[in-house]
């Protein structure tokens, strides 16, 4: 039975497509999951709308124009977004936690750890964790990029069972709804695959970042992590609880059978890519196939630079994405051994920290 669900509200739903937060919406929403709270299910709730509450504040109807604009209002709609969040849950008898995450706090391993550790701790307490990315500091280095993506390293964080990501649409359609009326509903997918990618429409909504496309990416990441992923109509009725119910509404993702461990969690999620090792096909076909780890004799390439330890991409010599790792070395030193057997790491470096550039227990593939 699924146990742990993230919930992320986007800024259309808060908003009911408006530029004002709707706290008859948020109220709806806050029900939905006191619900379940009650019966012993654990909630994050990782909410967008700080830039729309700051906006609301301050009285500006106009599409914020600079960075430094966007931040003074995460700045000031943040507290403001919270403290509806408290309200609506105090009315339940349930307290609520605020987290804010940026980039940063989760590519590093110990900080990782940290915010793991403080989440599981919240949950433990019987307290609702509301995420939010910091938006007041954020810079486009740092940022995680948009609440769909950083509620699925919610999901890592959390070891979540279930994701649903709440949206003005009622799930994925074969194209665009609102400019195609023969697009149609798309109940299932197994495959998130190219064609799938095409097919996803962009956010209009002017307040919001994220689109169909950044679920899409969240919904991949969160499956590959054991979590169940629906993106469903935030408005449609008790649509939280039926979701849970297990009735078929929006559009599920199954999660993947052989869920990743905790170390790999981090290398998929939290971990920014420092550079790029391009393989050969021999080697590409091993990784997928064998479960190996990755020798040098199958780089081809080396791109970008990086330090031993790091997380690198791992292309195919077609730029296909095949997957990332942590190096046990260097690209200067991985430039020099590509393309050798591993004997031969030693006599051509002068020393060696093993065979593999890339352990496979230190190896997502996608």
């Amino acid at each position: 039975m699924t146990k742990r669900i993230v919930v992320k509200i986007g800024t259309s739903v808060l908003t009911a497509g408006t530029r004002r937060l709707n706290h008859a919406r948020m109220l709806e929403i806050v029900r939905q999951c006191s619900a379940l709270h009650k019966e012993g299910y654990e909630l994050i709730v990782c909410t967008s709308g700080a830039i729309a509450a700051g906006s609301e504040r301050l009285r500006i109807a106009r599409q914020p124009d600079s960075l430094a604009e966007k931040q003074m209002l995460a700045a000031v709609g943040q507290s403001r977004l919270m403290e509806i969040w408290e309200q609506l849950f105090t009315q339940f008898d349930i307290h609520v936690g605020q987290m804010l995450l940026t980039r940063a706090d989760v590519e590093d391993r110990h900080r990782f750890l940290n915010a793991r550790d403080t989440l599981r701790t919240l949950l433990e307490h019987r307290i609702v964790p509301v995420i939010n990315e910091n938006d007041a500091v954020a810079t486009a280095e740092i940022r995680v990029g948009d609440n769909d993506n950083l509620s699925a390293l919610c999901v890592l964080l959390a070891e979540a069972d279930l994701l649903i990501l709440l949206s003005d649409q009622q799930g994925l359609f074969t194209a665009d709804p609102r400019t195609n009326p023969d697009a149609e509903l798309i109940a299932e997918v197994e495959d998130i695959d190219a064609d799938l990618h095409a097919a996803a429409g962009e956010s209009k909504s002017g307040l919001g970042i994220g689109g169909m496309k950044t679920k899409l990416d969240a919904a991949d990441m969160a499956r590959r992590a054991g979590a169940h992923v629906v993106i469903a109509a935030g408005d449609a009725p008790d649509v939280i609880l039926r979701i849970v119910a297990g009735e078929q509404i929006g559009t599920r993702f199954p999660a993947f059978d052989t869920p990743i461990g905790n170390r790999k969690r981090w290398i998929l999620g939290g971990a920014g890519a420092s550079g790029t090792v391009v393989i050969d096909k021999g080697a590409a076909t091993a990784l997928s196939n064998g479960g190996g780890s990755l020798l040098p004799a199958g780089i081809i390439h080396v791109h970008g630079s990086f330090e031993r330890g790091d997380v690198v991409r791992i292309t195919g010599p077609d730029q296909t994405n095949l997957g990332r790792g942590v190096v046990r070395y260097d690209s200067t030193d991985v430039s020099r051994i590509q393309g050798l057997q591993s004997d031969s790491i030693r006599e051509t470096l002068g020393y060696a920290y093993g065979p593999v550039v890339i352990h496979r227990d230190d190896l997502i593939l996608m």
